[in-house]
Formats: C-alpha cells, sequence, structure tokens
C-alpha cells in the first residue's frame, strides 16, 4: 500500500509546496484536488492544486519530474461535484470537467480519478437511477477509452439542512453499489472506499471490503466519533453532523486494525490516503500540517 493524503486540505499551497510537504513529512503520494478555478460551494471543495482546463503535455511533464524528484506519486485526481444535479445545465458543466479530469489523469499517467456519483436529493433511489443511465455509462465509456479507472466515493452527502432529504450522492450503500455496478459493468467503474460513512450510518465497514475486493480502486482513511448522548437526543433521523464528527484516523471509531486486517486479506496494493475533516486540527496551516503528522505516526503501524 501507498499512504498518503488529499491535498484538499492544504487550499492556500502551490502545487510545488503540496508536493514539498508530503515529501518533508514522508508521505508516499497525495490524491490532488482538481476543482475549476472559482469560489468553492461547499468546505473541502473548490480546491485547485492541478487546474485540468490548462494542462497540456509540456505541463504534464513538469509535474511528472517534480514528483519523481520528491519520490512522491500522485494516487487519483479528485473532483466531487454533483452529476445528477437537478439542474440539467449545472449538471452539464460537472460532467464536463469530470471528463477534462479523465483525460488530464491519463495525460499525467495517474490513471485513477475519484468522485461522486450524485443524486437529485428530492427524487428515489430508483428516480435517480433513471439520471444515472443517462449520465454515467458515457463518463465510464470515455474513462475505458483513457484506461483511466474511476473511484466513486461513498460518502452520502447528507450532513446539512439543505442536502435533505436524499443528500447529493447517490453511492451510498452497498445495495446501490450492487445495483451500480450490474448496470454497468466495467472494470473501470468501482470505489474510493471511506469506512468512516458506513460508521455513523451504523453499519458494517469491514464486510464490504471482501465483497467489493474488485472494486476498490482507492481508499480514503477517515475517522469518525459518534457521540452517543447527542445520538439520544437527535435520534438517527437528526442530521448526521448532529451526532457525529470526523476525525484522525485513530482518534475516532473505526477499528483500524481490523480494517487493515481486511485490505491485507484481499491483497489490496494500492493507495491508502488521509482524508483531513478534523475541525480539531483546521485553525491554521500549522494545525492541519501537524494532523498530517499525527496520521503518519499513527498509520505507519498499518502501512509498510
Amino acid at each position: 500500500m501507498q499512504l498518503g493524503f488529499v491535498s484538499a486540505i492544504v487550499p492556500e499551497l502551490s502545487f510545488e509546496e503540496l508536493i514539498a510537504l508530503a515529501s518533508r513529512l514522508g508521505y508516499s503520494c497525495v490524491e490532488v484536488s482538481c476543482w475549476p478555478l472559482g469560489k468553492a460551494e461547499r468546505r473541502y471543495a473548490g480546491v485547485t492544486h492541478i487546474d485540468v482546463d490548462t494542462l497540456d503535455t509540456e505541463g504534464a511533464k513538469r509535474i511528472q519530474d517534480l514528483c519523481s524528484k520528491n519520490r512522491v506519486g500522485i494516487s487519483a485526481l479528485g473532483y466531487y461535484p454533483n452529476p445528477l444535479d437537478p439542474d440539467e445545465e449545472r449538471r452539464k458543466v460537472f460532467v464536463d470537467h469530470i471528463i477534462k479530469v479523465i483525460d488530464a489523469a491519463a495525460l499525467l499517467g495517474v490513471y485513477k480519478v475519484n468522485t461522486f456519483i450524485g443524486r437529485n436529493k428530492s427524487l428515489t433511489v430508483d428516480e435517480n437511477f433513471g439520471i444515472f443511465h443517462r449520465v454515467w455509462p458515457e463518463i465510464i465509456s470515455h474513462a475505458e477509452e483513457k484506461n483511466v479507472r474511476v473511484g466513486i466515493e461513498n460518502c452520502p452527502m447528507i450532513f446539512t439542512s439543505d442536502e435533505w432529504p436524499g443528500g447529493n450522492n447517490l453511492a451510498t450503500t452497498p445495495v446501490i453499489w450492487r445495483r451500480m455496478f450490474s448496470e454497468i459493468k466495467s472494470d473501470y467503474f468501482g470505489l474510493n472506499y471511506d469506512p468512516s460513512h458506513l460508521l455513523w450510518q451504523h453499519m458494517d465497514y469491514i464486510k464490504p471490503i471482501y465483497e467489493f475486493r474488485d472494486k476498490m480502486f482507492h481508499i480514503h482513511l477517515k475517522d469518525a466519533k459518534i457521540h452517543r448522548d447527542k445520538l439520544d437526543d437527535f435520534g438517527i433521523m437528526g442530521y448526521p453532523l448532529q451526532f457525529h464528527s470526523p476525525k484522525l484516523p485513530g482518534l475516532g471509531d473505526i477499528n483500524w486494525s481490523s480494517f487493515f486486517s481486511a485490505l491485507n486479506d484481499i491483497r489490496y496494493k494500492g493507495p491508502v490516503c488521509v482524508e483531513v475533516e478534523d475541525r480539531a486540527f483546521e485553525e491554521t496551516l500549522e494545525d492541519r500540517e501537524k494532523s498530517l503528522v499525527l496520521c503518519k505516526r499513527y498509520l505507519d503501524q498499518f502501512v509498510i
């Protein structure tokens, strides 16, 4: 496995500074955020460490040389919009940029892109699959042509009042993943798996590793802490952030020993990238760099 982190946590750094930081801290790789230039619509979004709109062969070569010099790889390119947005114009903008990110991944020789399926939060799962069939076959077909694997993160995107009732990402549960992968059969369509989202949904986050072993393209390492007193107050139908908090690996309720044991069982050899969303470590850039130091210190016991 290759231990890395998601670049969205250090938006103020240039790409050169990002790779230098990863090298200095001893990380093997980085998932590089590739949002379009512009204002972020939510936390951890809108970060552009590689501008795929302007990337050309010469620029890709500079990036490759810089990574090689620092001995830091790119685990994947990351862009997480809502490709099933109810507004068809916005949907087209998102899908068009995903296609550009796929092209950039091929140009860079990265061959992995992480994103969301998206969702119309006001429609049922079945109704969203109708939109899914209009949007995603074309994306995956393009990815196949470019030899790029697309990993879908399993985050429900249902944390705040404006994301209710259904959330902004369809790919939340094993039953939905089975349907996705049965309706678009492709070796280039898989998961960017984050166990923390199953934890706060009170689901088994180990079992899917075995069932979807061939779809584990990329792993996000984020922990979560369920606050039982708050859960008793708000109940499971409250907004999820009312009863849980994202945490650094080792500071929440995930059993990381069991998690990495399962990854070893399936002979997973890909990237495992820390996704820092712990508010206790976000106040300053120095705090966020310290969080990456702590994460690596903890995770080195599992990743050799």
